[in-house]
Parts: C-alpha cells; structure tokens; sequence
C-alpha cells in the first residue's frame, strides 16, 4: 500500500551551457602558443578546464560557458603579453592566473626588467619573483628560499650585475658552502681552487649568460667580480659589495652567523637556497633553517619562499618537486634542523 499524500517529485540535474569561441590570433602570438611541444596550450587546457585547440591563427576555446569566458580573460593576457614583447612558457598560465586571483597587474610582473643583454631581458616570471625583486632592491639582506628552478640564484645574479653596471655597488661577491657530496675535496686533483671548481661552476655559467666574456674576463682579473667558496669569507668585511650566498643549506648554523657577519657599509646580501637538498649529514643541522627562527623578524631582512608553482623550467620539473614534497611530508622525512 502506497502512501498516497506524498507527492514525489523526480528533479534532473541542470544541463551545462557548452559553448565554443574562437578567436584569431597573430603569426607572432601562434607561434609562442604552440611553442615548446604546445606545452602553454596543454598548461591552458589543464588549468582552465576547457577543450583548446590552434590551428593557424585560429585558437578554438570550447566548454562550459563559465569556463570559456575565464579562458578568454587569460588567452587576452597572454596575447597582451606577447603583443609586449615577451616569451610567454607554461608557467606564464600560472602566472596569469595568480594574477588574476589577486587583483595584480601581469605586466607589471613581466615589465619589471632587472638586466638586459645581447636583446635577452631577464624580469620576474611569477608573482613570487616579482615580489623577491622587490625585496632585494628595498632590503639589506634577501633570503630567496625554495625549489630548483624559480630562479633565486638567476634573478639574483642578475640584480648584482646591474648594481654593478649601474655603479651602486663597487665589486659582486659570488660564494657557496663546498659540501663534499659523493667525493671528498682531497681526492679531487688540482689545488683548492681547482678542487671547488665544481662547486661554484654554476655561478660562472650564470655570469656567461649576463655579461660578454671578454668584459667577465676583465671583471675577475681586477677583482671587481669574486667568485670563491665560504670558507674563503671568514676575517673579511664586505664593503661596498653586492654579495651572493648560494647553496645556502649547505652551510652550518655557525658558517651562516660568520657570512652574514661580513657584511659592511654600502652592501647587500642575498642568501638563496632549497632546504629539501640538504647534503649536511642528518645530524647536522642547516644554517638556512636555523636562520629564519633567529631573524626573520628583524627590519632590513625579508624572507621570500618559492613553491614549486613558481618553477620555471620544465612543466615535469614542477611535478617532480611537488612529487618529493608530498612523499617527504607523508614519510616525515622532512629535514627540519
């Protein structure tokens, strides 16, 4: 027996709006769309949940109506971008995006020009950038802190040889921990300068991309461009410099008091370094740690963390590091010394 004075009623869920749009495109914004394997196309389709397709000019944006009008608002950003001058890569659509999110201005982010040359501009590529460039040109000491690939070295290489270029500073100051990882420094051949030569290699890559290597050459032989390991700054007080700290986690609690304490008159500081690879042993514990509970309140200091959205290489490489990330945090194996 059923219960007559019930009416049932059987609702169907609401049916989505699929729209499609297309838009046409300049040759110049085509070809950085589909560059690099259509990897900012395959970023657009992943974040913005819309089928996205190029063809010539011709870029189709289709699903829920919702969807495709968000996908405009970045497509327009990346073509204003482009339109700008500027290389846009899969990472380019986060940037967008957290833009957007918070109400900035993407070009302000990629306008921001720290070093030019050779036609090669080297700016900010996320929000995170942007505001650790700001923060070296506002702070004495900077501390850029996070994964490979979101350029705290780079940038920072790039605001010294502009300080220098610019005459703010008198000499740049590159250095790093020599940590024996794998090999021990007394079996490496050479003398000592020789044996560290792996160790701060990438500094001078660095430089190799930013200055010409006639006018590098005449910078290290007069002095006005330092690149040696820590150990080489104990007794010294930096004047007038613009100072490069990488491979930070590497150093000791007593190695980071030391450098920091060189600082002198007229001189900055940038400390940089990803506390997931760490080469200390475990008991060991990591200056860069240990540093940001002792002063990352103190005025003139600014600490800036990266995440591996701000990654800049590799779409993989993104995926890599939050891989790491989430198996150190489920396995607590986190370094936290």
């Amino acid at each position: 027996m059923t219960d007559s004075g019930q009416d049932r009623e059987t609702k169907s869920a609401p049916t989505l709006s699929v729209v499609q749009e297309v838009l046409s495109v300049s040759n110049e914004v085509a070809a950085e769309l589909g560059a690099i394997g259509d990897g900012v196309l395959d970023s657009l389709r992943e974040r913005l949940e819309c089928a996205i397709l190029l063809r010539g000019n011709r870029l189709t944006i289709e699903g829920e109506e919702s969807h495709v009008a968000g996908a405009r608002v970045v497509v327009d950003e990346l073509v204003e971008l482009v339109e700008g001058g500027h290389e846009i890569g899969p990472s380019t659509v986060d940037a967008v995006l957290g833009a957007l999110d918070q109400a900035e201005s993407i070009r302000e982010v990629f306008d921001d020009v720290v070093w030019r040359h050779r036609g090669k501009k080297i700016a900010p590529r996320t929000l995170m950038q942007k505001r650790y460039v700001d923060a070296i040109r506002t702070c004495t000491v900077t501390f850029g802190i996070g994964p490979a690939g979101t350029g705290k070295t780079y940038l920072a290489m790039a605001h010294a040889v502009a300080a220098l270029s610019e005459r703010q500073v008198g000499r740049i100051i590159l250095t790093r921990p020599a940590v024996e990882a794998g090999e021990r420094l007394g079996f490496l051949p050479g003398d000592m300068l020789a044996k560290v030569d792996p160790y701060l290699r990438p500094l001078f890559d660095a430089l190799y991309d930013m200055l010409d290597a006639d006018k590098l050459a005449a910078y290290m032989e007069r002095g006005t461009i330092e690149v040696a390991p820590l150990a080489f700054m104990r007794g010294r007080t930096l004047n007038d410099s613009f100072i490069i700290l990488d491979e930070a986690q590497n150093t000791s609690p007593e190695q980071m008091q030391m450098f920091l304490t060189r600082l002198g008159f007229g001189s900055k500081v940038v400390v940089t370094g990803d506390v997931t690879q760490i080469d200390l042993p475990r008991e060991q514990a990591s200056g860069l740690i240990h540093v940001g509970e002792i002063l990352r309140d103190v005025d003139g200091i600014a600490f800036v963390s990266f995440t591996h959205k701000d990654v800049v290489r590799h779409k993989l490489v993104q995926r890599i590091v939050e891989a790491y990330k989430q198996h150190a945090e489920e396995t607590g194996t986190e370094r936290r010394r």
